[in-house]
């Protein structure tokens, strides 16, 4: 089990481009591969249809959002264990869980843009 107080990265930061966030997912999530085909072929299908290639951009945002938590690995930790936290009965713990997971996203979504 990672400590979280050597929370390095496992990979480098992967540059926003299929091949490069394909290569990152397969090392730090691969059982979220197929969900990753999956939102490609979706995106992709969405920028023929709509003449744009904003759908791409926006996968490629999402996926590399998640790459960046992921590897992190305790950053990845606590994510995971927020979003476990939501299905509790106390509405104390599912609102620090949603705090939590809400914070840990937008740090995430901050880094991949570049800031």
């Amino acid at each position: 089990m990672p400590h979280p107080e050597s929370d390095g990265p496992l990979i480098p930061k992967p540059a926003l481009t299929l091949p490069a966030l394909r290569q990152a997912v397969a090392s730090v999530a691969p059982s979220r591969l197929p969900e990753f085909f999956e939102d490609m072929q979706k995106a992709f299908v969405q920028a023929g249809d709509e003449d744009s290639v904003a759908p791409i951009r926006i996968f490629y945002r999402q996926w590399g959002v998640v790459v960046e938590i992921e590897r992190h690995p305790a950053t990845a930790q606590r994510l995971h264990a927020a979003e476990a936290a939501m299905d509790s009965a106390d509405a104390e713990v599912r609102a620090r869980a949603i705090h939590e997971a809400g914070e840990i996203v937008r740090a995430a979504h901050r880094e991949v843009a570049g800031g």
